[in-house]
């Protein structure tokens, strides 16, 4: 499991937990989250995700 870093703002993306709060399960690999899901901190998209 990985974690991906947003370019913006630093939110962390950690693959382990996932983002419950916007409807993305625990375990979920960054590239099977919904393309509509955007940054829970600065509204970007994955395309402002680096791997970290």
């Amino acid at each position: 499991m990985a974690k991906y870093v947003c370019n913006v703002c630093g939110y962390v993306y950690d693959e382990i937990l996932g983002d419950e709060e916007n409807n993305v399960k625990a375990g979920t690999k960054f590239e099977d989250i919904h393309d509509e899901w955007l940054c829970p901190l600065c509204s970007v998209g994955k395309e402002d995700f680096s791997k970290e």
